[in-house]
Protein backbone atom coordinates (compact mmCIF):
# COMPACT_ATOMS: atom_id res chain seq x y z
CA UNK A 1 0.00 0.00 0.00
CA UNK A 2 1.33 3.69 -0.99
CA UNK A 3 1.91 6.20 1.07
CA UNK A 4 -0.71 8.47 -0.17
CA UNK A 5 -3.50 5.79 1.09
CA UNK A 6 -2.00 5.49 4.32
CA UNK A 7 -1.90 8.78 4.52
CA UNK A 8 -5.54 9.29 3.69
CA UNK A 9 -6.16 6.13 5.51
CA UNK A 10 -4.86 8.38 9.07
CA UNK A 11 -7.46 10.56 8.15
CA UNK A 12 -10.21 8.47 8.18
CA UNK A 13 -8.93 7.25 11.47
CA UNK A 14 -8.65 9.86 12.82
CA UNK A 15 -11.93 11.59 11.78
CA UNK A 16 -13.61 8.16 13.68
CA UNK A 17 -11.49 9.12 16.67
CA UNK A 18 -12.35 12.73 16.81
CA UNK A 19 -16.14 11.73 16.45
CA UNK A 20 -15.86 9.92 19.83
CA UNK A 21 -13.63 11.41 21.96
CA UNK A 22 -15.88 14.69 22.99
CA UNK A 23 -17.09 12.40 25.75
CA UNK A 24 -17.08 15.81 28.24
CA UNK A 25 -19.18 17.36 25.57
CA UNK A 26 -22.18 15.05 26.26
CA UNK A 27 -21.99 16.09 30.11
CA UNK A 28 -24.97 18.46 29.83
CA UNK A 29 -27.63 16.23 28.80
CA UNK A 30 -27.50 13.50 31.60
CA UNK A 31 -26.11 16.66 34.51
CA UNK A 32 -29.92 17.04 35.56
CA UNK A 33 -30.12 13.39 36.38
CA UNK A 34 -26.57 12.65 37.55
CA UNK A 35 -27.43 15.48 40.15
CA UNK A 36 -30.87 13.78 41.26
CA UNK A 37 -29.11 10.46 41.42
CA UNK A 38 -25.86 11.88 43.32
CA UNK A 39 -27.57 14.18 45.50
CA UNK A 40 -25.72 16.90 44.88
CA UNK A 41 -25.97 20.72 45.13
CA UNK A 42 -25.50 22.67 42.05
CA UNK A 43 -22.21 23.85 43.26
CA UNK A 44 -20.89 20.11 43.44
CA UNK A 45 -22.19 19.36 39.78
CA UNK A 46 -20.06 22.19 38.80
CA UNK A 47 -16.98 20.94 40.29
CA UNK A 48 -17.40 17.62 38.41
CA UNK A 49 -17.76 19.81 35.36
CA UNK A 50 -14.91 21.33 36.65
CA UNK A 51 -13.06 18.13 37.32
CA UNK A 52 -13.49 17.14 33.34
CA UNK A 53 -11.55 20.04 32.31
CA UNK A 54 -9.13 19.98 35.37
CA UNK A 55 -7.51 16.70 33.42
CA UNK A 56 -6.39 19.03 30.68
CA UNK A 57 -4.00 20.44 33.53
CA UNK A 58 -2.32 17.55 33.31
CA UNK A 59 -2.51 17.43 29.36
CA UNK A 60 1.31 17.49 29.02
CA UNK A 61 2.47 14.15 30.06
CA UNK A 62 0.39 12.92 26.64
CA UNK A 63 2.72 15.66 24.96
CA UNK A 64 5.87 13.77 26.59
CA UNK A 65 4.49 10.44 25.83
CA UNK A 66 4.25 11.17 22.36
CA UNK A 67 7.77 11.73 21.96
CA UNK A 68 8.98 8.27 23.70
CA UNK A 69 6.29 6.00 23.21
CA UNK A 70 4.56 4.66 20.11
CA UNK A 71 1.65 6.37 18.83
CA UNK A 72 -0.79 3.42 18.94
CA UNK A 73 0.26 3.21 22.19
CA UNK A 74 -0.62 6.43 23.60
CA UNK A 75 -3.66 6.25 21.83
CA UNK A 76 -4.28 2.85 24.15
CA UNK A 77 -3.66 4.44 27.18
CA UNK A 78 -5.70 7.27 26.75
CA UNK A 79 -8.63 4.80 26.25
CA UNK A 80 -7.89 2.94 29.13
CA UNK A 81 -7.99 5.95 31.55
CA UNK A 82 -11.34 6.48 30.14
CA UNK A 83 -12.70 3.37 30.08
CA UNK A 84 -11.34 3.45 34.01
CA UNK A 85 -12.90 7.06 34.43
CA UNK A 86 -16.48 6.35 33.65
CA UNK A 87 -16.50 2.86 33.44
CA UNK A 88 -16.38 2.63 37.66
CA UNK A 89 -19.12 5.53 37.49
CA UNK A 90 -21.35 3.44 35.34
CA UNK A 91 -20.93 0.94 37.81
CA UNK A 92 -21.76 3.29 40.65
CA UNK A 93 -24.76 4.56 39.25
CA UNK A 94 -25.60 1.06 38.56
CA UNK A 95 -25.02 -0.20 41.89
CA UNK A 96 -22.36 -2.37 41.34
CA UNK A 97 -20.31 -0.73 43.52
CA UNK A 98 -21.73 0.46 46.52
CA UNK A 99 -19.48 2.82 48.56
CA UNK A 100 -17.88 5.65 46.29
CA UNK A 101 -18.11 9.43 48.00
CA UNK A 102 -18.44 12.49 45.89
CA UNK A 103 -14.87 12.57 46.20
CA UNK A 104 -14.09 9.30 44.13
CA UNK A 105 -16.28 10.51 41.57
CA UNK A 106 -14.69 14.10 41.07
CA UNK A 107 -11.27 11.58 40.60
CA UNK A 108 -12.74 9.28 38.20
CA UNK A 109 -13.89 12.40 36.07
CA UNK A 110 -10.74 13.94 36.17
CA UNK A 111 -9.14 10.95 35.09
CA UNK A 112 -11.61 10.78 32.11
CA UNK A 113 -11.35 13.98 30.88
CA UNK A 114 -6.98 13.53 31.18
CA UNK A 115 -7.84 10.98 28.72
CA UNK A 116 -9.29 12.97 25.62
CA UNK A 117 -5.88 14.99 25.86
CA UNK A 118 -4.43 11.58 25.11
CA UNK A 119 -6.21 10.68 22.12
CA UNK A 120 -6.32 14.47 20.96
CA UNK A 121 -2.52 14.70 21.06
CA UNK A 122 -2.04 11.19 19.00
CA UNK A 123 -4.48 12.97 16.60
CA UNK A 124 -2.89 16.34 16.24
CA UNK A 125 0.59 14.99 16.05
CA UNK A 126 -0.50 12.28 13.25
CA UNK A 127 -2.25 15.05 10.99
CA UNK A 128 0.37 17.35 11.63
CA UNK A 129 3.51 15.33 10.11
CA UNK A 130 1.44 13.65 7.87
CA UNK A 131 -0.02 16.58 6.13
CA UNK A 132 2.71 19.28 6.46
CA UNK A 133 0.99 21.35 3.49
CA UNK A 134 -2.67 20.91 4.33
CA UNK A 135 -2.07 20.81 7.72
CA UNK A 136 -5.03 23.66 8.39
CA UNK A 137 -7.42 21.83 6.32
CA UNK A 138 -6.09 18.23 7.78
CA UNK A 139 -7.12 19.92 11.22
CA UNK A 140 -10.32 21.72 10.30
CA UNK A 141 -11.81 18.36 8.94
CA UNK A 142 -11.02 16.31 11.69
CA UNK A 143 -11.23 18.51 14.65
CA UNK A 144 -14.91 19.41 13.17
CA UNK A 145 -15.78 15.77 13.90
CA UNK A 146 -15.09 16.54 17.59
CA UNK A 147 -18.02 18.70 17.27
CA UNK A 148 -20.69 16.12 16.10
CA UNK A 149 -19.77 14.17 19.64
CA UNK A 150 -22.25 14.97 21.70
CA UNK A 151 -24.63 14.77 18.95
CA UNK A 152 -23.59 10.77 17.72
CA UNK A 153 -23.65 10.16 21.68
CA UNK A 154 -27.44 11.81 22.27
CA UNK A 155 -28.80 9.74 19.10
CA UNK A 156 -27.14 6.82 20.20
CA UNK A 157 -29.28 7.18 23.60
CA UNK A 158 -32.33 8.10 22.18
CA UNK A 159 -32.10 4.94 20.20
CA UNK A 160 -30.92 2.45 22.71
CA UNK A 161 -32.36 3.62 26.16
CA UNK A 162 -33.91 7.44 26.01
CA UNK A 163 -34.83 7.44 29.69
CA UNK A 164 -32.40 6.30 31.71
CA UNK A 165 -30.04 8.76 30.00
CA UNK A 166 -27.39 9.23 32.57
CA UNK A 167 -26.11 5.53 33.15
CA UNK A 168 -26.22 5.18 29.14
CA UNK A 169 -23.98 7.77 28.64
CA UNK A 170 -21.43 7.05 31.21
CA UNK A 171 -21.67 2.92 29.67
CA UNK A 172 -20.93 4.86 26.07
CA UNK A 173 -17.98 7.24 27.80
CA UNK A 174 -16.50 4.00 29.15
CA UNK A 175 -16.39 1.83 25.66
CA UNK A 176 -17.00 3.06 23.10
CA UNK A 177 -13.30 5.57 22.64
CA UNK A 178 -11.85 1.69 23.44
CA UNK A 179 -13.59 0.07 20.79
CA UNK A 180 -12.71 3.03 18.03
CA UNK A 181 -9.41 2.92 19.32
CA UNK A 182 -8.74 -0.30 18.83
CA UNK A 183 -10.06 0.11 15.23
CA UNK A 184 -7.98 3.08 14.36
CA UNK A 185 -4.56 2.32 16.05
CA UNK A 186 -3.57 0.41 12.79
CA UNK A 187 -4.73 3.30 10.51
CA UNK A 188 -3.56 6.25 12.66
CA UNK A 189 0.19 6.33 12.58
CA UNK A 190 2.73 8.48 11.06
CA UNK A 191 3.94 7.81 7.15
CA UNK A 192 6.56 8.57 5.12
CA UNK A 193 5.50 11.58 3.33
CA UNK A 194 7.18 10.98 -0.38
CA UNK A 195 5.36 14.12 -1.79
CA UNK A 196 4.71 17.55 -0.43
CA UNK A 197 2.13 18.42 -2.83
CA UNK A 198 -1.16 19.77 -1.80
CA UNK A 199 -3.57 17.01 -2.34
CA UNK A 200 -6.60 19.36 -3.85
CA UNK A 201 -8.88 16.45 -5.35
CA UNK A 202 -9.20 14.57 -2.27
CA UNK A 203 -9.97 17.27 0.35
CA UNK A 204 -12.49 18.66 -2.06
CA UNK A 205 -14.20 15.68 -1.52
CA UNK A 206 -13.51 15.40 2.37
CA UNK A 207 -14.82 18.90 2.38
CA UNK A 208 -18.24 17.36 0.42
CA UNK A 209 -18.73 14.53 2.74
CA UNK A 210 -18.00 16.41 6.34
CA UNK A 211 -20.36 19.49 5.01
CA UNK A 212 -23.18 16.56 4.01
CA UNK A 213 -22.38 15.21 7.47
CA UNK A 214 -22.61 18.76 9.15
CA UNK A 215 -26.23 19.65 7.48
CA UNK A 216 -27.09 16.37 8.06
CA UNK A 217 -26.18 16.75 11.52
CA UNK A 218 -28.13 20.14 11.79
CA UNK A 219 -31.28 18.87 10.18
CA UNK A 220 -31.59 16.15 12.41
CA UNK A 221 -31.46 18.23 15.49
CA UNK A 222 -34.17 20.09 14.85
CA UNK A 223 -37.94 19.41 16.73
CA UNK A 224 -39.97 19.35 13.78
CA UNK A 225 -37.25 15.98 12.16
CA UNK A 226 -36.74 14.41 15.13
CA UNK A 227 -40.54 14.41 15.74
CA UNK A 228 -41.37 12.64 12.56
CA UNK A 229 -37.98 10.53 12.05
CA UNK A 230 -37.46 7.48 14.43
CA UNK A 231 -34.06 7.84 16.63
CA UNK A 232 -32.99 4.80 15.20
CA UNK A 233 -33.35 5.98 11.65
CA UNK A 234 -31.47 9.26 12.57
CA UNK A 235 -28.91 7.36 14.37
CA UNK A 236 -28.24 5.21 11.13
CA UNK A 237 -27.96 8.25 8.90
CA UNK A 238 -25.25 9.58 11.28
CA UNK A 239 -23.05 6.53 11.78
CA UNK A 240 -23.11 5.80 7.62
CA UNK A 241 -22.26 9.64 7.15
CA UNK A 242 -19.12 8.03 9.45
CA UNK A 243 -18.63 5.53 6.95
CA UNK A 244 -18.09 8.39 3.75
CA UNK A 245 -14.90 9.49 4.25
CA UNK A 246 -13.65 5.91 3.39
CA UNK A 247 -14.47 6.49 -0.22
CA UNK A 248 -11.23 8.70 -0.57
CA UNK A 249 -8.81 6.16 0.32
CA UNK A 250 -10.55 3.40 -1.60
CA UNK A 251 -10.62 6.00 -4.83
CA UNK A 252 -6.82 6.21 -4.31
CA UNK A 253 -6.32 2.59 -3.90
CA UNK A 254 -8.46 1.82 -7.19
CA UNK A 255 -6.42 4.73 -9.31
CA UNK A 256 -3.30 2.99 -8.46
CA UNK A 257 -4.31 -0.16 -9.18
CA UNK A 258 -5.14 0.99 -12.53
CA UNK A 259 -2.11 2.45 -12.65
CA UNK A 260 -0.53 -1.07 -12.40
CA UNK A 261 -2.33 -2.54 -14.43
CA UNK A 262 -1.33 -0.55 -17.26
CA UNK A 263 2.77 -0.52 -16.58
CA UNK A 264 2.05 -4.06 -17.12
CA UNK A 265 0.84 -3.73 -20.70
CA UNK A 266 3.87 -2.04 -21.48
CA UNK A 267 7.27 -3.45 -23.13
CA UNK A 268 10.14 -3.46 -20.23
CA UNK A 269 12.45 -1.33 -22.00
CA UNK A 270 9.69 1.34 -21.96
CA UNK A 271 8.90 1.15 -18.74
CA UNK A 272 12.24 1.60 -17.92
CA UNK A 273 12.40 4.57 -20.09
CA UNK A 274 9.29 5.84 -18.67
CA UNK A 275 10.73 5.21 -14.87
CA UNK A 276 13.88 7.50 -15.29
CA UNK A 277 11.66 10.20 -16.89
CA UNK A 278 9.49 9.74 -13.58
CA UNK A 279 12.40 9.97 -11.81
CA UNK A 280 13.60 13.29 -13.11
CA UNK A 281 10.21 14.89 -12.97
CA UNK A 282 9.73 13.74 -9.28
CA UNK A 283 12.89 15.04 -8.31
CA UNK A 284 12.24 18.22 -9.47
CA UNK A 285 8.44 18.53 -8.13
CA UNK A 286 9.39 17.60 -5.14
CA UNK A 287 11.94 20.66 -4.72
CA UNK A 288 9.30 23.15 -5.79
CA UNK A 289 6.95 21.38 -3.69
CA UNK A 290 9.35 21.52 -0.71
CA UNK A 291 10.04 25.33 -1.95
CA UNK A 292 6.52 26.36 -1.60
CA UNK A 293 5.54 24.73 1.70
CA UNK A 294 8.48 25.85 3.24
CA UNK A 295 7.06 29.44 1.59
CA UNK A 296 3.07 28.58 2.74
CA UNK A 297 4.09 27.17 6.14
CA UNK A 298 6.07 29.32 7.91
CA UNK A 299 6.85 29.20 11.76
CA UNK A 300 7.36 32.37 13.55
CA UNK A 301 10.19 30.61 15.87
CA UNK A 302 10.91 27.23 17.18
CA UNK A 303 10.81 26.98 20.68
CA UNK A 304 9.79 24.56 23.61
CA UNK A 305 7.17 25.16 26.41
CA UNK A 306 10.04 27.45 29.08
CA UNK A 307 11.28 29.71 26.60
CA UNK A 308 7.20 29.87 25.54
CA UNK A 309 6.27 30.64 28.83
CA UNK A 310 8.01 33.96 28.47
CA UNK A 311 7.03 35.29 25.62
CA UNK A 312 4.47 38.13 25.53
CA UNK A 313 2.64 36.30 22.66
CA UNK A 314 1.83 33.22 24.62
CA UNK A 315 0.34 34.94 27.20
CA UNK A 316 -1.76 37.46 24.70
CA UNK A 317 -2.71 33.75 23.19
CA UNK A 318 -3.52 31.90 26.31
CA UNK A 319 -5.97 34.75 27.19
CA UNK A 320 -7.47 34.91 24.25
CA UNK A 321 -8.25 31.46 24.11
CA UNK A 322 -9.17 32.10 27.97
CA UNK A 323 -11.95 34.80 27.23
CA UNK A 324 -13.04 33.06 24.25
CA UNK A 325 -13.33 29.24 23.85
CA UNK A 326 -13.20 28.31 27.46
CA UNK A 327 -15.93 30.57 28.09
CA UNK A 328 -17.55 29.31 25.25
CA UNK A 329 -16.85 25.33 26.68
CA UNK A 330 -18.42 26.53 30.21
CA UNK A 331 -21.84 28.14 28.81
CA UNK A 332 -21.78 24.38 26.93
CA UNK A 333 -20.91 22.50 30.06
CA UNK A 334 -23.71 24.81 32.17
CA UNK A 335 -26.29 24.62 29.04
CA UNK A 336 -28.59 21.82 30.85
CA UNK A 337 -29.08 23.58 33.84
CA UNK A 338 -29.54 26.96 32.17
CA UNK A 339 -32.26 25.79 29.67
CA UNK A 340 -34.14 24.04 32.92
CA UNK A 341 -33.75 27.23 34.25
CA UNK A 342 -35.38 29.55 31.88
CA UNK A 343 -38.08 26.42 31.52
CA UNK A 344 -36.73 25.15 28.50
CA UNK A 345 -37.75 21.49 28.01
CA UNK A 346 -35.89 20.93 24.58
CA UNK A 347 -32.08 19.99 26.65
CA UNK A 348 -31.33 16.94 24.39
CA UNK A 349 -32.10 19.34 21.37
CA UNK A 350 -30.30 22.08 22.47
CA UNK A 351 -27.17 20.40 23.04
CA UNK A 352 -27.15 18.42 19.53
CA UNK A 353 -27.65 21.92 17.91
CA UNK A 354 -24.77 23.34 19.80
CA UNK A 355 -22.83 20.24 18.70
CA UNK A 356 -23.80 20.78 15.22
CA UNK A 357 -22.91 24.45 14.90
CA UNK A 358 -19.84 23.57 16.45
CA UNK A 359 -19.30 20.76 13.87
CA UNK A 360 -19.47 23.66 11.37
CA UNK A 361 -17.44 26.42 13.52
CA UNK A 362 -14.29 23.77 13.54
CA UNK A 363 -14.34 23.38 9.67
CA UNK A 364 -15.07 27.08 8.75
CA UNK A 365 -11.26 27.82 8.92
CA UNK A 366 -10.06 24.94 7.11
CA UNK A 367 -12.85 26.22 4.57
CA UNK A 368 -11.35 29.78 4.30
CA UNK A 369 -7.84 28.52 4.50
CA UNK A 370 -8.67 25.99 1.41
CA UNK A 371 -10.34 28.11 -0.80
CA UNK A 372 -8.03 31.39 -0.33
CA UNK A 373 -4.68 29.54 -0.52
CA UNK A 374 -2.37 31.63 -2.12
CA UNK A 375 -4.17 34.92 -1.82
CA UNK A 376 -3.85 37.22 1.04
CA UNK A 377 -5.53 35.80 4.05
CA UNK A 378 -6.67 36.61 7.22
CA UNK A 379 -3.94 35.87 9.69
CA UNK A 380 -5.14 33.19 12.75
CA UNK A 381 -4.78 35.85 15.34
CA UNK A 382 -7.61 38.12 13.05
CA UNK A 383 -9.48 35.40 12.92
CA UNK A 384 -9.93 34.66 16.57
CA UNK A 385 -10.32 38.86 16.80
CA UNK A 386 -13.08 37.93 14.16
CA UNK A 387 -15.03 35.43 15.73
CA UNK A 388 -14.76 36.71 19.42
CA UNK A 389 -17.44 39.50 18.65
CA UNK A 390 -20.51 37.71 18.27
CA UNK A 391 -19.84 35.52 20.93
CA UNK A 392 -19.65 38.50 23.61
CA UNK A 393 -23.03 39.46 21.86
CA UNK A 394 -24.28 36.13 21.54
CA UNK A 395 -24.20 36.34 25.78
CA UNK A 396 -25.94 39.63 26.05
CA UNK A 397 -28.23 38.28 23.80
CA UNK A 398 -29.00 35.32 26.24
CA UNK A 399 -30.74 38.41 29.00
CA UNK A 400 -33.72 37.91 26.35
CA UNK A 401 -36.03 35.44 27.98
CA UNK A 402 -37.38 34.16 24.41
CA UNK A 403 -36.46 30.09 23.54
CA UNK A 404 -35.20 31.58 20.57
CA UNK A 405 -32.80 33.88 21.66
CA UNK A 406 -31.29 30.73 23.88
CA UNK A 407 -31.28 28.75 20.68
CA UNK A 408 -29.75 31.72 18.28
CA UNK A 409 -27.53 32.29 21.07
CA UNK A 410 -26.35 28.79 21.92
CA UNK A 411 -26.01 28.39 17.90
CA UNK A 412 -23.65 31.60 17.48
CA UNK A 413 -21.71 30.03 20.37
CA UNK A 414 -21.14 26.87 19.30
CA UNK A 415 -19.79 28.35 15.99
CA UNK A 416 -17.44 30.50 17.07
CA UNK A 417 -16.08 28.16 20.37
CA UNK A 418 -15.45 25.62 17.64
CA UNK A 419 -14.02 27.86 15.05
CA UNK A 420 -11.08 29.37 18.10
CA UNK A 421 -10.54 25.45 18.79
CA UNK A 422 -9.41 24.67 15.66
CA UNK A 423 -7.66 28.09 14.36
CA UNK A 424 -5.70 27.68 17.64
CA UNK A 425 -3.66 24.16 16.63
CA UNK A 426 -2.26 26.09 13.70
CA UNK A 427 -1.79 29.17 15.85
CA UNK A 428 0.13 27.36 18.50
CA UNK A 429 2.22 25.38 15.43
CA UNK A 430 3.02 29.06 13.72
CA UNK A 431 4.05 30.92 16.83
CA UNK A 432 5.96 28.57 18.51
CA UNK A 433 6.74 25.49 15.75
CA UNK A 434 6.20 21.79 15.46
CA UNK A 435 9.12 20.09 17.04
CA UNK A 436 7.48 20.97 20.55
CA UNK A 437 3.89 20.80 19.55
CA UNK A 438 2.74 18.05 21.90
CA UNK A 439 3.78 19.68 24.67
CA UNK A 440 3.36 23.26 23.84
CA UNK A 441 -0.77 23.16 22.88
CA UNK A 442 -1.16 21.15 26.10
CA UNK A 443 0.25 23.92 27.85
CA UNK A 444 -2.06 26.14 25.92
CA UNK A 445 -5.21 24.80 26.21
CA UNK A 446 -4.52 24.32 30.10
CA UNK A 447 -6.36 26.82 30.11
CA UNK A 448 -9.82 25.60 29.26
CA UNK A 449 -9.53 23.93 33.31
CA UNK A 450 -8.56 27.01 35.20
CA UNK A 451 -11.59 28.71 33.31
CA UNK A 452 -13.99 26.37 34.07
CA UNK A 453 -13.24 26.28 37.79
CA UNK A 454 -13.28 30.23 37.61
CA UNK A 455 -16.27 31.09 35.69
CA UNK A 456 -17.98 27.97 36.06
CA UNK A 457 -18.10 27.85 39.87
CA UNK A 458 -18.79 31.61 40.30
CA UNK A 459 -22.17 30.82 37.76
CA UNK A 460 -22.95 28.40 40.51
CA UNK A 461 -22.52 30.81 43.24
CA UNK A 462 -24.67 33.10 41.37
CA UNK A 463 -27.60 30.40 40.98
CA UNK A 464 -27.46 29.47 44.62
CA UNK A 465 -27.58 32.76 45.00
CA UNK A 466 -30.74 33.21 43.31
CA UNK A 467 -32.70 29.51 44.30
CA UNK A 468 -34.76 28.29 46.75
CA UNK A 469 -33.66 26.41 49.96
CA UNK A 470 -33.59 23.24 47.88
CA UNK A 471 -30.89 24.53 46.16
CA UNK A 472 -33.16 24.71 42.37
CA UNK A 473 -33.75 27.98 40.97
CA UNK A 474 -35.55 28.71 38.34
CA UNK A 475 -36.37 32.34 36.06
CA UNK A 476 -33.97 34.86 34.00
CA UNK A 477 -32.16 35.95 37.17
CA UNK A 478 -30.39 32.87 37.95
CA UNK A 479 -27.54 33.57 35.13
CA UNK A 480 -28.79 37.24 34.23
CA UNK A 481 -25.23 38.41 36.30
CA UNK A 482 -23.59 35.95 34.64
CA UNK A 483 -24.08 36.83 31.12
CA UNK A 484 -23.37 40.24 31.76
CA UNK A 485 -19.94 39.09 33.59
CA UNK A 486 -19.20 36.22 30.87
CA UNK A 487 -20.33 38.89 27.60
CA UNK A 488 -17.83 41.37 29.55
CA UNK A 489 -15.22 39.21 29.37
CA UNK A 490 -15.22 37.77 26.05
CA UNK A 491 -15.10 41.55 24.97
CA UNK A 492 -12.07 42.37 26.78
CA UNK A 493 -10.70 39.40 25.39
CA UNK A 494 -11.64 40.88 22.03
CA UNK A 495 -9.42 43.77 22.56
CA UNK A 496 -6.37 40.93 23.71
CA UNK A 497 -6.89 39.04 20.40
CA UNK A 498 -6.36 42.93 18.60
CA UNK A 499 -3.24 43.40 20.58
CA UNK A 500 -2.22 39.48 18.91
CA UNK A 501 -2.70 40.65 15.92
CA UNK A 502 -1.15 43.74 15.39
CA UNK A 503 2.24 42.26 16.86
CA UNK A 504 1.97 39.63 14.75
CA UNK A 505 0.81 41.02 11.49
CA UNK A 506 4.19 41.61 10.57
CA UNK A 507 4.94 37.80 10.31
CA UNK A 508 1.94 37.03 8.63
CA UNK A 509 2.33 39.42 5.85
CA UNK A 510 5.54 38.25 5.22
CA UNK A 511 3.99 34.84 5.34
CA UNK A 512 1.48 35.68 2.40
Amino acid sequence: MTSTTLQWLSLVGIIWLQAIVGTNTNFPAYSSQLKELLSISQVQLNNLAFASDAGKLFGWFSGLASLYLPLWLVLLIGSTLGLIGYGVQYLFITNHISSLSYWHVFLLTFLAGNSICWINTVCYVVIIRNFPSDRQVAVGITTSYQGLSAKIYANIVDAVSPHKKARTFLFLNSLLPVIVGLIAAPLVREIEVTSLKHKGVGFAVMFVITISTGIYAVLSSLQFVTSKASSLGILIGILVSLLLPLLVPLSVKIKELEKNREKLRVYHFTMEENTNEERVENEVKEGEDSREVQEEVGIMEEVGVKLMLRRINFWLYFFVYFFGATIGLVYLNNLGQIAESRGCSGTSSLVSLSSSFGFFGRLMPSLMYYFYRGQGRISRPASMLIVMVPTSGAFFLLLNKTDLALYISTAVIGVCTGAITSIAVSTTTELFGTKHFSVNHNVVVANIPMGSFLFGYSAALVYRKEGHEHGKCMGMECYRNTFIMWGSFCFLGTLLALILHARTRKFYSQKQ
